[in-house]
């Protein structure tokens, strides 16, 4: 009986260490974003998953396009389409912490792009963007490398 608690035990430790984040930017089964091209938000404002085949290594991550020409100009200047505090959830850092994102939970304030949780999430930090960007901006320094 001792047996199966500890292994119990063990194995919810390795699971719930498994949904912590270490990495700066928010990946799903090593892709970036979930796999969706990044630039597409800003050029089609709508979310359009990547192909396997067009693929830019930047900042740790890999991320995934819908064209060549998307995916050159995330090459030429990753910043400008590379979300805000790694894709986490803005709400979340804003409130120290890293948090997963849907990739329907997208905005973009001041030419840059913000994922939430989900849109419960989202409708928070919508009635207070731009305090809350500040916030978080202020924070993600001291959380970006942790889990």
């Amino acid at each position: 009986m001792k047996t199966n608690r500890l292994l119990f035990a063990l194995l919810l430790l390795l699971s719930i260490s498994g949904f912590s984040q270490k990495a700066e930017i928010f990946s799903v089964d090593g892709k970036a974003i979930r796999g969706f091209d990044v630039v597409a938000f800003f050029k089609a404002g709508k979310a359009v998953k990547g192909y396997d085949s067009i693929v830019v290594d930047w900042n740790n991550a890999k991320w995934f396009f819908e064209n060549k020409a998307n995916a050159a100009d995330f090459a030429q200047t990753p910043g400008k389409y590379a979300p805000q505090f790694g894709g986490y959830c803005a709400y979340g850092t804003a409130q120290g912490h890293k948090a997963p994102t849907q990739t329907d939970t997208w905005t973009i304030v001041d030419n840059k792009l913000y994922f939430n949780y989900n849109t419960k999430v989202k409708e928070i930090w919508t009635k207070n963007q731009s305090e809350l960007i500040k916030k978080a901006e202020v924070v993600w320094p001291t959380i970006k490398d942790k889990e």
